[in-house]
């Protein structure tokens, strides 16, 4: 396993990919929005990578597992958003769902990563008594 690492975890390609199409929705954002709405979507798609990463280099299931839902509050926030970025007029609605779509696909990966986690670490913990 030397040569595994977060990048190799399909939650994370998810969420880069998410990354990717958020970062290039947000050029196309009204100018007034750059530096409220596009900075805070940023962040947020930013923090579910971030996180996602963060996690995976702890030693411990439940850290990593702390490290996930952060990512996946993120993720809930960033869904809020694109909520604004509908009620706006920002993004037409077919964008809307596409995006939507694809963070709903990110959320189900998030849980399903978060399950093998939990999974584990109650297998460790019968391994050790």
């Amino acid at each position: 396993m030397s040569g595994y690492g977060f990048k190799d975890l399909e939650v994370y390609q998810k969420a880069r990919e998410l990354r990717k199409y958020i970062y290039a929705f947000i050029k196309q954002l009204p100018s007034e929005e750059k530096f409220n709405l596009a900075s805070q979507m940023r962040r947020a798609a930013t923090s579910i990578t971030n996180n996602i990463a963060e996690g995976h280099g702890r030693f411990h299931f439940q850290e990593n597992i702390q490290f996930l839902r952060q990512s996946r509050g993120s993720l809930e926030e960033l869904m809020d958003d694109l909520n604004v970025c509908l009620d706006e007029h920002y993004l037409p609605e077919d964008e809307y769902i596409k995006l939507k779509a694809e963070a709903k696909e990110v959320l189900h990966r998030i849980n399903g990563y978060i399950a093998y986690l939990r999974k584990r670490k109650q297998e460790d913990i019968a391994i050790h008594h």
